[in-house]
This record gives C-alpha cells, structure tokens and sequence, in this order.
C-alpha cells in the first residue's frame, strides 16, 4: 500500500518505519515544523491508499482536507500489531493518573512483563528502566515488540486515547481539554477510541456504552482500607496512600482492572508513592513534597499543599509552581496557575517555564530552597519525568 504518515514528530517517524519495515510505501510529512519527510505541497499532488495522523492535527488541515478522511495513530498502530500483541496487554489513558495506574497494575501482574510509561520502560520483575521515550501511539510497537520477546504481559500508558487491541482499557479521568486547532474534545476522543476495546475500565464522572465496568462498582474505600470485590475475587487491604485523592483514583482502578483480569490486588498494600507523585523527603528542616508530572493541575497541588501541612505543620510553605514542558497536551495554563496559588495561598511562591527566574524544575527547586529554610515546599510543575 501507498501510505501517507503526517506529524514525524509525535511517534509519525517510527509509525513510518515500522510501517516501511513491513513492505509499504510510505511517505512522511512534518506538519508542525517542516523540516522532515516531503514537503506539503508535494504531499498534495501525490495520490495514497491510506492516511494516517495523529488526533490532535488540525482536521482541517490541507492534507487531510486533500486526502482525507484518515486513520488515528492509535488505529494505524494496532493494524501494525495486529497478531503480534503481547498477553496480557493493558493500555491507559486519561488526562491525569496514568503512570500511577500503570505503575500499580504493573506490581501485581505476575511473571515477566514490560511497563510502558511516561517515566521510561521497564522490564520486570527486574524493574529494569530499558529506555525513555513519548507515549504517543507508536511508541508502543518497540514496547510490544520487547513484551513478546520475553514471553510476557505488556501495561501501556497512552496519550491521548487507545489502540483497542487490548485485553483491558483503562481511562484514568473524565478531564477535558481542546485538541486539534480547539475544534475537536480530548474526552471525546478518548470515548471513542475506547468504545473499541474488548473491556473498559472507568473513573468516577463518566459513563460509555458497551463492555464497562466503573471502578467503584468493585472498589470502595473506608479511610486506608480498600474492599474489592468482583466474580470470584474479593478481600481488602490497607495503605495509607489510599487517603489521598491522587492515589486513591489510579489504586482503585488497578484494583478494578486486576480484578477483571482475575488477579488479587491484594499486594497493593505495600505500592508505594512514585517520585514526582505525592513523594515525600526530609532535607533537614525541609519537607518536600513532590507533585511535578505530566499530570500535575489544580486539584493535585491543592492536595499536595493539604499533604504537605498536614506533615510538617503550619509553617512556612513555598509553592514550585508552573510549565517546564510544553509539548505535553494538556498544559497548566498561566490562569490556572493563579487560580491554583490563590487557592493554596503559600508563603511564598516560586514560578517555573518561559518569562521566569526559574526555567526548569530543578532551578524553582534550587530557589525554593534558597528562600525557605525551614517547613514544606511543594513542587507542582507540569513536566515529563
């Protein structure tokens, strides 16, 4: 097949190798920068069987006005795995909670196994990180690639939607944001592509048609104990980590899908925090709590603030607080930002990204340290980790 791969930067290059290495024709188009694949305009006088791009593109687009309608990444990627695919294989999805999912189911699934995240992949139960990429669709061709060499499970974090070609989809929250020039839904896509899958797991806040199980029709909480139950398993366990909304969410729905897949998520009990999400560390007089990830937003640094005074006490407490990566989808606006220091009301506060003393979040660190000799800081940049 003659096929046209738009956005080499967002997983479109590896889409296009992978799509090269399996016999195709395959052209590539650079759409944000123009700097790899053809050009545009060549693009446009040429014909094609296929068309794949990203769902944030613009939908209109010339090229998908020209040679349109077309096919996700997400689909593009499953066509390439079709008869491929690793067992058991879990993907997730969701504005906010993806890499704690991930990382909590991960610690249950039994045997060898590859865990696909923001954070890096893993081989397991080594815990082994193997490399550090995006979690665009195409990332997951090496990631199932490995999974099978192995003989094992694959769990995948995936923005901005699903493949379906899992055994379990899970969203992680019913968070919305714009995508494609602002004309399509991030939530809507997401939905549609999950509709898809063989079985879905939902959060709190949102219902779909087809083969779904809502978390908390299986998982409940009372303080730091979780019940589960679902066929034929069921028990509870206990971790302080349940008491926090940032872990309590992505714990229940691990809970849940491991119950769907008949697996005990009784071991959850000893899951702990992951860097960059609600961990904590002494440094002296200092108390940091550290909430800068992907999914970092208003309602996590709330949380993070409560946490932190909740542990150290009353007083000073200083608030890292910003953007340091813009490629990430859905962003931490400047009035969000406000809104968010308004709301925790710090002692002082110390902004990250373009336009301020600190560029990244080991300088806001750095300066937060500087000014706050004793108490908590709390660090709430959005960034890739």
């Amino acid at each position: 097949m003659r096929i046209l791969v738009l956005d080499t930067i967002h997983g479109g290059a590896e889409l296009a190798a992978a799509l090269r290495g399996a016999g195709h024709q395959v052209d590539e188009v650079d759409v944000y920068r123009g700097k790899a694949g053809i050009p545009v305009e060549e693009a446009l006088v040429r014909t094609y069987d296929l068309v794949t791009a990203p769902v944030h593109l613009d939908p209109d687009h010339p090229l998908l006005r020209r040679h349109g309608p077309c096919v996700s990444h997400h689909e593009m990627v499953k066509w390439v795995l079709r008869g491929r695919l690793p067992r058991p294989f879990i993907e997730i999805t969701g504005a906010r909670g993806k890499t704690t999912t991930a990382h909590a189911l991960a610690s249950l699934l039994p045997g060898p196994g590859i865990l696909h995240t923001s954070t890096g992949t893993y081989r397991y139960p080594e815990g082994v990180r193997l490399w550090k990429r995006s979690i665009t669709p195409a990332s997951l061709i090496p990631a199932a690639q490995e999974a099978r060499r192995i003989g094992g499970w694959l769990v995948a974090e995936e923005s901005l939607g699903v493949t379906g070609a899992g055994d379990v989809a899970v969203l992680t929250s019913p968070d919305d944001y714009p995508v494609a020039a602002g004309k399509k839904h991030a939530i809507e896509e997401k939905c549609r592509q999950l509709s898809k899958a063989r079985a879905v797991v939902l959060p709190p806040g949102i219902a779909l048609t087809g083969k779904t199980v809502a978390a908390d029709e299986i998982v409940s909480f009372d303080g730091q104990v979780c019940r589960y139950a679902w066929g034929g398993t069921a028990g509870t366990f206990a971790n302080p980590l349940c008491t926090l909304e940032g872990y309590r969410t992505p714990l229940s729905l691990a809970a849940a899908a491991a119950c769907v897949l008949g697996i005990d998520p009784s071991p959850l009990a000893g899951f702990a925090a992951l860097p960059g999400r609600m961990a904590t560390r002494r440094e002296g007089d200092l108390l940091v709590v550290d909430n800068a990830n992907s999914g970092t937003n208003t309602a996590t640094t709330i949380e993070a603030a409560r946490y932190a005074r909740e542990l150290a006490g009353n007083g000073a407490l200083t608030l890292v607080i910003g953007e340091e990566a813009r490629a990430i989808c859905e962003g931490f606006s400047p009035e969000d930002i406000e809104r968010t220091v308004s709301a925790v009301e710090p002692t002082a506060t110390v902004y990250v990204g373009e336009g301020h003393a600190a560029a990244t979040l080991d300088e806001g660190l750095s300066l937060a340290r500087s000014i706050t000799p004793a108490g908590a800081i709390v660090l709430a940049v959005k960034t890739w980790r």
